[in-house]
Protein backbone atom coordinates (compact mmCIF):
# COMPACT_ATOMS: atom_id res chain seq x y z
CA UNK A 1 0.00 0.00 0.00
CA UNK A 2 2.79 2.55 1.14
CA UNK A 3 4.99 1.35 -1.95
CA UNK A 4 2.00 2.04 -4.09
CA UNK A 5 1.65 6.19 -2.29
CA UNK A 6 4.86 6.64 -3.24
CA UNK A 7 5.20 5.43 -6.74
CA UNK A 8 1.86 7.52 -7.56
CA UNK A 9 3.47 10.68 -5.59
CA UNK A 10 7.33 9.88 -7.49
CA UNK A 11 5.07 9.40 -11.05
CA UNK A 12 3.31 12.12 -11.05
CA UNK A 13 5.47 14.55 -9.92
CA UNK A 14 7.49 13.06 -13.17
CA UNK A 15 4.93 13.97 -15.24
CA UNK A 16 3.97 17.38 -13.91
CA UNK A 17 7.84 18.04 -14.41
CA UNK A 18 7.81 17.10 -17.45
CA UNK A 19 4.88 19.43 -18.53
CA UNK A 20 6.91 21.90 -17.01
CA UNK A 21 9.99 21.65 -18.73
CA UNK A 22 7.54 22.13 -21.93
CA UNK A 23 5.28 24.73 -20.90
CA UNK A 24 7.75 26.67 -19.00
CA UNK A 25 7.93 30.16 -21.06
CA UNK A 26 11.76 31.06 -19.61
CA UNK A 27 14.48 28.61 -20.31
CA UNK A 28 16.05 28.22 -16.80
CA UNK A 29 12.84 26.99 -15.35
CA UNK A 30 12.80 24.17 -18.18
CA UNK A 31 15.73 23.72 -16.86
CA UNK A 32 14.77 23.52 -13.11
CA UNK A 33 11.78 21.77 -13.84
CA UNK A 34 14.06 19.05 -15.44
CA UNK A 35 15.94 18.37 -12.38
CA UNK A 36 13.16 18.31 -10.73
CA UNK A 37 11.89 15.46 -12.73
CA UNK A 38 15.39 13.61 -12.91
CA UNK A 39 15.12 13.35 -8.90
CA UNK A 40 11.33 11.80 -9.08
CA UNK A 41 12.98 9.26 -11.88
CA UNK A 42 15.92 8.61 -9.45
CA UNK A 43 13.00 8.04 -6.78
CA UNK A 44 11.34 5.94 -8.85
CA UNK A 45 14.70 3.60 -9.12
CA UNK A 46 15.37 3.36 -5.86
CA UNK A 47 11.42 1.99 -5.29
CA UNK A 48 12.46 -1.10 -7.58
CA UNK A 49 15.55 -2.15 -5.62
CA UNK A 50 18.43 0.04 -8.38
CA UNK A 51 19.74 2.20 -6.13
CA UNK A 52 23.35 2.25 -8.38
CA UNK A 53 20.66 3.70 -11.01
CA UNK A 54 18.98 6.01 -8.60
CA UNK A 55 22.64 7.26 -7.19
CA UNK A 56 23.75 7.41 -10.97
CA UNK A 57 20.79 9.42 -12.29
CA UNK A 58 21.26 11.94 -9.12
CA UNK A 59 25.01 12.24 -9.85
CA UNK A 60 25.23 12.34 -13.21
CA UNK A 61 22.21 13.81 -14.72
CA UNK A 62 21.92 16.50 -12.03
CA UNK A 63 25.01 17.11 -11.14
CA UNK A 64 26.79 16.79 -14.13
CA UNK A 65 24.35 17.27 -17.16
CA UNK A 66 21.88 19.48 -15.60
CA UNK A 67 24.85 21.61 -14.52
CA UNK A 68 26.18 21.50 -17.83
CA UNK A 69 22.77 22.52 -19.80
CA UNK A 70 22.62 25.62 -17.03
CA UNK A 71 25.89 27.20 -18.03
CA UNK A 72 24.82 26.69 -21.81
CA UNK A 73 21.40 28.50 -21.25
CA UNK A 74 23.26 31.01 -19.20
CA UNK A 75 25.64 31.58 -21.46
CA UNK A 76 23.54 31.35 -24.85
CA UNK A 77 21.51 34.30 -24.10
CA UNK A 78 18.37 33.40 -25.99
CA UNK A 79 16.32 35.77 -27.50
CA UNK A 80 12.52 33.94 -26.75
CA UNK A 81 10.52 36.83 -28.47
CA UNK A 82 12.38 36.15 -31.65
CA UNK A 83 11.86 32.27 -30.89
CA UNK A 84 7.83 32.85 -30.29
CA UNK A 85 6.97 34.13 -33.66
CA UNK A 86 6.10 31.65 -35.55
CA UNK A 87 3.99 29.92 -32.75
CA UNK A 88 1.05 30.45 -34.72
CA UNK A 89 1.88 29.41 -37.66
CA UNK A 90 2.69 25.59 -36.10
CA UNK A 91 0.03 25.45 -34.30
CA UNK A 92 -2.37 23.41 -36.36
CA UNK A 93 -0.10 20.84 -36.67
CA UNK A 94 0.87 20.68 -32.97
CA UNK A 95 -2.47 20.48 -32.52
CA UNK A 96 -3.36 17.67 -34.50
CA UNK A 97 -0.45 15.86 -33.06
CA UNK A 98 -1.18 16.34 -30.12
CA UNK A 99 -4.74 14.78 -30.70
CA UNK A 100 -3.78 12.00 -32.26
CA UNK A 101 -1.62 11.50 -28.93
CA UNK A 102 -4.33 11.73 -26.51
CA UNK A 103 -6.47 9.03 -28.75
CA UNK A 104 -3.22 6.41 -28.69
CA UNK A 105 -3.08 7.23 -24.83
CA UNK A 106 -6.77 6.62 -24.09
CA UNK A 107 -6.65 3.72 -26.27
CA UNK A 108 -3.48 2.26 -24.73
CA UNK A 109 -5.30 3.07 -21.31
CA UNK A 110 -8.52 1.00 -21.88
CA UNK A 111 -6.97 -1.62 -23.54
CA UNK A 112 -6.74 -3.58 -20.17
CA UNK A 113 -2.62 -3.86 -20.60
CA UNK A 114 -2.82 -1.45 -17.49
CA UNK A 115 -5.55 -3.01 -15.39
CA UNK A 116 -3.48 -5.01 -11.61
CA UNK A 117 -4.42 -8.06 -13.08
CA UNK A 118 -2.51 -7.62 -16.64
CA UNK A 119 0.64 -6.23 -15.26
CA UNK A 120 3.33 -7.58 -13.60
CA UNK A 121 4.51 -6.39 -9.92
CA UNK A 122 7.85 -5.95 -9.40
CA UNK A 123 9.64 -8.28 -7.10
CA UNK A 124 12.43 -7.47 -4.66
CA UNK A 125 15.51 -9.13 -4.94
CA UNK A 126 17.01 -11.24 -2.39
CA UNK A 127 19.72 -9.65 -0.08
CA UNK A 128 22.87 -11.31 -1.60
CA UNK A 129 22.00 -9.77 -5.14
CA UNK A 130 24.13 -6.98 -5.75
CA UNK A 131 22.78 -4.85 -8.13
CA UNK A 132 26.08 -3.00 -8.94
CA UNK A 133 27.62 -6.40 -9.85
CA UNK A 134 25.22 -7.33 -12.29
CA UNK A 135 25.11 -4.29 -13.86
CA UNK A 136 28.77 -4.20 -13.89
CA UNK A 137 28.92 -7.48 -16.13
CA UNK A 138 26.07 -7.16 -18.31
CA UNK A 139 27.31 -3.41 -19.49
CA UNK A 140 30.98 -4.37 -20.08
CA UNK A 141 30.33 -7.45 -21.61
CA UNK A 142 27.04 -7.51 -23.44
CA UNK A 143 26.18 -4.10 -23.75
CA UNK A 144 29.80 -2.46 -24.46
CA UNK A 145 29.52 -1.72 -27.77
CA UNK A 146 26.73 0.96 -26.89
CA UNK A 147 28.18 2.36 -23.61
CA UNK A 148 31.43 3.17 -26.01
CA UNK A 149 28.93 5.20 -28.10
CA UNK A 150 27.27 6.80 -25.30
CA UNK A 151 30.44 7.73 -23.98
CA UNK A 152 31.42 9.49 -27.21
CA UNK A 153 28.59 10.94 -27.75
CA UNK A 154 28.52 12.72 -24.53
CA UNK A 155 32.04 13.55 -25.24
CA UNK A 156 30.81 15.67 -28.32
CA UNK A 157 28.01 17.01 -26.47
CA UNK A 158 30.53 18.32 -24.31
CA UNK A 159 33.01 19.80 -26.77
CA UNK A 160 29.81 21.37 -29.08
CA UNK A 161 28.72 23.22 -25.47
CA UNK A 162 32.13 24.66 -25.17
CA UNK A 163 32.36 25.29 -28.75
CA UNK A 164 29.07 27.06 -28.75
CA UNK A 165 29.84 29.16 -25.39
CA UNK A 166 33.03 30.37 -26.97
CA UNK A 167 32.50 33.47 -29.05
CA UNK A 168 34.60 37.21 -29.04
CA UNK A 169 32.36 39.75 -27.58
CA UNK A 170 33.60 43.55 -29.20
CA UNK A 171 32.49 45.08 -25.76
CA UNK A 172 34.79 43.18 -23.78
CA UNK A 173 38.60 43.84 -23.44
CA UNK A 174 41.26 41.20 -24.23
CA UNK A 175 45.28 40.90 -23.54
CA UNK A 176 47.30 40.56 -26.06
CA UNK A 177 50.18 39.08 -25.00
CA UNK A 178 52.46 40.16 -27.68
CA UNK A 179 52.00 43.41 -27.04
CA UNK A 180 52.80 43.19 -23.11
CA UNK A 181 56.09 41.33 -24.20
CA UNK A 182 57.02 43.89 -26.77
CA UNK A 183 57.10 46.95 -24.72
CA UNK A 184 59.99 48.80 -23.61
CA UNK A 185 60.17 51.17 -20.61
CA UNK A 186 60.45 54.32 -22.39
CA UNK A 187 56.63 53.50 -23.64
CA UNK A 188 55.68 52.99 -20.20
CA UNK A 189 57.66 55.69 -18.36
CA UNK A 190 58.28 59.18 -18.33
CA UNK A 191 60.26 61.48 -16.37
CA UNK A 192 58.67 64.49 -15.06
CA UNK A 193 60.87 67.12 -13.97
CA UNK A 194 59.19 69.38 -10.46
Amino acid sequence: MLETVFFDLFAGLSVIAGMGVVLARNTMHSVMFLIFCFFNAAGLFFMLDAEFLGVIMILIYVGAVMVLFTFVVMMLEINTARLREGFLQYLPVGGLIAIVLMIEFIGAASSGVFTSGAMATAEHLPQQVNNTVEIGQILYTKYLLGFEIAAIVLLVALVGAVVLTLRTRKDAKYQKIAAQVNVRKEDRMRKVRM
